[in-house]
């Protein structure tokens, strides 16, 4: 089996997953999209625990899972608030903020300097950041910036970066002390439970039945995501994967533009396959 048309499965269904989100917001609350994007992809991912072997799972498994749900989960909603706030053109880009934020935590904590691959793997996100905003130019050097920071959507996705970023130190604990293919297909279990809790005290649990239809295509998505994901790092080292994985700021730009009639596409299709570069320059650092 070849590990590339796997990862650009992974690509194509999480972006899939990120449209279908968008479009079901219009008439669901966050927190319910929250649940939906884990709690409807367990009925796939059941079947693959069939064929999971149970690893040992000690102490400190479960104190990295109890330090990641807090943080998790306020980057899921806040996930789905800038998936909602800003066109997914706009939002979804900002996920590439997340390397750099890495590379930044292991500088400060770690003492570790980037290599020149990673700074170049920077430079090219922070300027596939300002392409986003291109058009904005008339008002100034500054004005894509001063546009980007104006969009609530691609503040918040730099805030699930930031987050992304630490979850990433804290996650590569847990599966060290389970294992990888296990805690894949774990993690969105626990998330659901801690999501039914949350629903279930706010009287608003019935509502993740209220759209069944569209409710099970973001899981079929979102399982196929992390299904083609974790068979591709089995097949492949995981910064190539990642580097596959990370086009899908790409499938956004065309989503938006395909189903949600977003403009200036041609500016932020190149913005974002120049993040998606970047990110790619990083992992293979």
């Amino acid at each position: 089996m070849n590990w590339f048309p796997l990862a650009v499965i992974t690509a194509i269904a999480l972006a899939t997953a990120d449209a279908l989100s968008k479009k079901t917001l219009q008439n669901t609350e966050d927190a319910v999209i929250v649940w939906v994007r884990e709690g409807y992809a367990l009925p796939f991912l059941a079947v693959g625990f069939l064929f999971i072997p149970l690893p040992p799972l000690d102490a400190t498994f479960w104190l990295a899972v109890a330090g990641l749900l807090p943080l998790e989960i306020t980057a899921l909603v806040l996930y789905v608030k800038a998936i909602r706030a800003s066109p997914l053109s706009l939002s979804v880009p900002f996920m590439a903020l997340s390397p750099v934020f890495i590379l930044f935590f292991a500088f400060v904590v770690l003492g570790e300097t980037p290599s020149t691959t990673g700074l170049a793997g920077i430079g090219l996100i922070v300027a596939g950041a300002y392409l986003l905003n291109a058009s904005a130019g008339s008002e100034g050097v500054l004005g894509p910036i001063r546009a980007a920071i104006r969009e609530k959507g691609a503040v918040l996705m730099a805030v699930v970066s930031f987050i992304y970023a630490l979850t990433s130190t804290i996650g590569k604990v847990a599966v060290e002390h389970s294992s990888p293919v296990f805690f894949g297909f774990f993690y969105p279990f626990i998330l659901t439970m801690i999501m039914t809790v949350y629903l279930a005290s706010r009287g608003k649990l019935r509502l993740v039945f209220s759209r069944p239809r569209s409710f099970l295509l973001i899981g079929l998505f979102t399982s196929t995501m992390i299904i083609t994901h974790f068979l591709a790092i089995s097949l492949a080292q995981v910064a190539l994967v990642i580097s596959v994985k990370r086009t899908s700021l790409i499938w956004s730009v065309l989503y938006g533009a395909l189903l949600f009639k977003e403009t200036n596409i041609k500016e932020r299709l190149l913005g974002s396959a120049v993040m998606a570069g970047g990110v790619a320059l990083i992992a293979l650092s």
